[in-house]
């Protein structure tokens, strides 16, 4: 450590590197930095090259930083073994305070252990496998991309498209295998499944190469992942062109670690991955990069006299910004002195064993991730030890090299631009893609299996309700050709057409006794699957798994019709509902009442006579309106009565005519009534019930509480016509149970004799392997396929739309006519007001003397309206009283409540 007096007269050279000199400069400290690469090899240089430049560009900004990265660069001769000799000499005679490097996966994840354990930071910007995670080692931090984090991409770009099926292919080495279980999973998850995986040898011959690719061909899936190095892959695109799988029906899909490197790729291999898709980092074309790049190829080629030097690549960009994350992280420290603590040293101590602990790398480790700023590669910020995650760049190969076709955010997803503000357009969200053999219409990702599994599936052999399922007797005896029809079997073969994939399949018709024991079979994997009229019943799925149902699903009782005969003294009053009779009672009253006011001074209303005369003539005229042929005696003399009457008219005759209408109906039409109307009817009396063979409604029915000796079991829909028929005793049944498409088979054929009655109990419907057909299964029952299926098996017949009778008739509703009593009620409101407005005008000036005949008008028109009023009360009432007590309903009215109280006022 040093002191730094105020005034210094001379130059003061200390052990530690520490150089203090004149001119008002702050003193510098070197930090010892290892860095291993296999500085042989094109890409080691390069990134010597990155590295050096990224520290000269680093301390020309910040000049003013009190320390300096000294880099010791070591040779790793690309071989473990050598960069774990590197590393134990940089810790152990360098003693350095952090290592960049190594290249490969394999050598970086041996040197992390030696950090880890000598606690000094390893920053790597090349090891992109998972394999290697800062959660196991502490001491790395991965400055680049984690090759995880490009499963959710590729996912979700095969989800696009509808690729259900995918094969992984992957080198044989650390790097290849460590993306494998993040990329399975992720596509797992989205319901993209993993018939095979295809693992390279690193140094695999074109013939291993061939033997991998043949076995791809006999799959029936055409959608690959290759994640390798460019090494490796640039032989295996070769191969899959020479062997033709570059044509239209295939996909292939290429991580960062291939597509990273396209531009330096030979132009033989690009020609061969015409039509690949890659996913890599986006990096913005800044003029930083701009800068930086041109900068590159001229020091590079300074330095190696390379004839032609390429743009740098991502792993470059991110050797750099990791330099710069370093630099400012050891300047937030500023502890320059190696302090390691030594091991005490045993009779066999070796290289590894005398590696000391740092005591400042915690430290250092610490500051490395709160270090954030704009690098070349984008915003370096780590999370939990790792770069977080960016934009990547989804690009096509197409002619010379790579042309971008879309993004992918963390946020966003798969978009069609990174600065666009709408990116919604689901059918537009990628630009034009050329597909191999260039085809411009996407894949559709698989073909019939050349040596595919066929899937033996059983079907139930039945002699009943054949709508459903019917086995010719030659399919019976010949398994090899079966002849099988029905709605079910339409339906599974209209779901296959709709999945993305073949499903080669064999039908094998079985007899049972039991569905139950039909499922088991599958459980005994005596048969892959069951096609058929099968419920899903939750004793079932405990052996096997469904589909959704594609059918109503439920259980309930068919009954035979009775005849009601039952017809009451009072049938003239249901027609029409209680609140409609004394809605049109209160408007035969006011339409009345109105009608009288207007023609108080006609002497045929009882204009000299007495109040009570007045009051008959009123009423007698209302309900007369009844009858339209009536003449009546009473003629009106007023506008406003005859245009309130006319409109009156108009309604009672819809009414009339309605009532009319239905009470005919009621007269005359046979009332049809169900048998039974109950399941605790049949458990009272002790009746036979019948059950559909085979069916588990036996079960149910046992549940319910009925005797096994009362169950009868029947096949088909003559055998339940019969059995209904003859009764439960004579022989027969009293009711049916059967899940209702069969029994909506049956009353189509029947509907004039029995009906369905009861509550529905309810199962799961008919299910026909899972994910994939459930989803095509609701893509036809959403769409108009499903409904022609059903028409063709199920169209019922003429005779029972015109035959089949309601079991009970509708009533006239008070809602139906609404619209008339507001037309009725607002007319005559409108003619009384104008009929008193008129009286008003007419009489203003005797009004406002105040004279004695108009308050005796007044009063006398008081008296008419209480009087009219305080009779209706009681005549509402008891008839109010009359219809409810008719249709069983007490009806108590308060009299003290239903008081009118009215108020002179003069």
């Amino acid at each position: 450590m040093f002191c730094l007096h105020s005034i210094l007269t001379s130059v003061i050279l200390l052990r530690s590197p520490i150089l203090l000199v004149w001119h008002d400069q702050l003193p510098v400290a070197g930090v010892h930095v290892g860095v291993v690469l296999d500085l042989g090899s094109m890409t080691g240089k390069s990134c010597e090259t990155s590295m050096t430049m990224a520290l000269e560009d680093f301390y020309t900004i910040h000049s003013n930083y009190s320390t300096r990265l000294e880099f010791q660069f070591t040779d790793s001769m690309d071989d473990v073994v050598s960069a774990a000799s590197a590393a134990v000499n940089l810790l152990n005679n360098s003693q350095v305070e952090a290592i960049m490097g190594p290249l490969t996966t394999v050598e970086t994840e041996f040197v992390a252990y030696l950090c880890n354990r000598s606690q000094v930071p390893l920053l790597s910007f090349s090891a992109t496998s998972p394999s290697i995670s800062p959660t196991h080692l502490p001491f790395f931090v991965r400055a680049n991309l984690n090759d995880s984090s490009q499963s959710i991409p590729i996912a979700a770009f095969i989800q696009h498209f509808g690729w259900r099926q995918a094969v992984p292919i992957y080198e044989e080495s650390a790097f290849g295998s460590g993306i494998i279980p993040s990329l399975v999973d992720t596509l797992q998850s989205i319901g993209t499944m993993i018939p095979d995986r295809v693992v390279i040898p690193t140094e695999a011959s074109d013939d291993q190469i061939d033997d991998k690719l043949h076995r791809l061909m006999t799959l029936q899936t055409r959608v690959f992942v290759v994640h390798m190095l460019p090494e490796l892959a640039s032989r295996l695109f070769l191969r899959v062109q020479a062997l033709g799988m570059m044509s239209a029906e295939y996909a292939w899909i290429v991580t960062n670690s291939v597509a990273d490197v396209l531009d330096l790729l030979d132009q033989s291999v690009i020609n061969a991955m015409e039509g690949v898709i890659g996913f890599r980092p986006y990096i913005a074309l800044t003029d930083e990069v701009k800068s930086f790049s041109q900068r590159f190829k001229e020091r590079f080629w300074q330095d190696n006299l390379v004839p032609e030097v390429a743009d740098p690549t991502i792993y470059l960009l991110w050797a750099y910004d990791a330099v710069w994350a370093l630099a400012i992280a050891t300047e937030m420290v500023k502890e320059t002195t190696p302090n390691f603590a030594m091991p005490q040293r045993g009779n066999l101590s070796t290289d590894l064993s005398t590696i000391g602990v740092s005591q400042t790398g915690p430290e250092l480790l610490n500051a490395i991730p709160s270090t954030t700023f704009g690098g070349l590669a984008g915003n370096f910020r780590l999370v939990d030890g790792q770069l977080q995650l960016v934009p990547l760049e989804i690009v096509n190969v197409v002619g010379k090299g790579a042309r971008r076709i879309g993004f992918w955010t963390p946020d966003e997803g798969i978009i069609r631009e990174i600065s666009a503000r709408d990116n919604t357009d689901n059918d537009n969200i990628f630009r034009s893609i050329i597909w191999p053999g260039d085809s411009t219409v996407p894949p559709k990702g698989w073909v019939e299996p050349t040596n595919g599994e066929i899937l033996r599936i059983a079907v139930p052999v039945k002699t009943g309700f054949t709508e459903f399922f019917n086995v010719s007797k030659e399919a019976q005896k010949d398994v090899s050709t079966p002849t099988i029809t029905g709605y079910c079997i339409d339906v599974f073969k209209s779901v296959l057409e709709k999945l993305p994939y073949a499903v080669p399949y064999e039908f094998f018709p079985i007899s049972v006794d039991s569905y139950n024991n039909l499922v088991y079979q599958v459980y005994l994997k005596k048969f892959d699957a069951v096609v058929g009229d099968v419920t899903i019943r939750a004793n079932r799925t405990n052996y096997v798994e469904f589909t959704m149902p594609y059918t109503e699903s439920g259980v309930s009782m068919v009954v035979p019709f009775r005849p009601d005969s039952s017809q009451s003294m009072w049938i003239f009053l249901k027609p029409l509902t209680p609140r409609l009779w004394l809605y049109s009672l209160a408007f035969f009253i006011f339409t009345g009442l109105v009608v009288g006011i207007i023609e108080c001074n006609n002497d045929e209303f009882g204009g000299t006579g007495t109040l009570f005369q007045r009051f008959g003539i009123i009423f007698y005229f209302a309900f007369s309106t009844l009858v339209l042929v009536f003449a009546h005696k009473e003629k009106l003399e007023s506008n406003l009565s005859r245009f309130a009457v006319i409109v009156w008219v108009f309604v009672v005759l819809i009414l009339t005519s309605s009532y009319t209408a239905s009470l005919t109906s009621m007269l005359t039409v046979q009332q049809l009534q169900p048998s039974v109307t109950n399941i605790n009817q049949l458990l009272k009396q002790s009746d036979y019930v019948g059950y559909q063979h085979g069916s588990f409604v036996k079960d149910f029915l046992l549940k319910l509480g009925f005797e096994e000796a009362k169950l009868r079991n029947l096949t088909t829909a003559d055998f339940y016509d019969e059995a209904l028929a003859k009764g439960s005793s004579n022989g027969g049944v009293a009711a049916i149970f059967d899940e209702i498409p069969y029994l909506k088979v049956f009353l189509s054929q029947f509907c004039d004799k029995y009906t369905m009655v009861g509550p529905i109990y309810k199962t799961d419907g008919f299910g026909p392997l899972l994910q994939d057909m459930s989803r095509a299964v609701l893509s036809l029952t959403e769409g108009d396929e499903m409904p022609l299926i059903e028409k063709k098996w199920f169209e019922t017949s003429d005779t029972c739309s015109s035959t089949r009778t309601s079991l009970s008739s509708s009533r006239l509703e008070f809602d139906g006519f609404e619209g008339l009593f507001i037309i009725t009620g607002t007319v005559s409101g409108i003619m009384f007001l104008t009929f008193l407005g008129k009286i008003m005008y007419v009489n203003r000036a005797r009004i406002i003397q105040g004279s004695q005949e108009v308050n005796e008008m007044l009063i006398w028109l008081w008296h008419i309206i209480r009087h009219v009023f305080l009779r209706a009360k009681h005549i509402i009432k008891g008839v109010i009283s009359m219809v409810m007590k008719q249709l069983g309903v007490q009806a108590r009215l308060d009299a003290n409540q239903s008081n009118i109280e009215l108020t002179r006022n003069y």
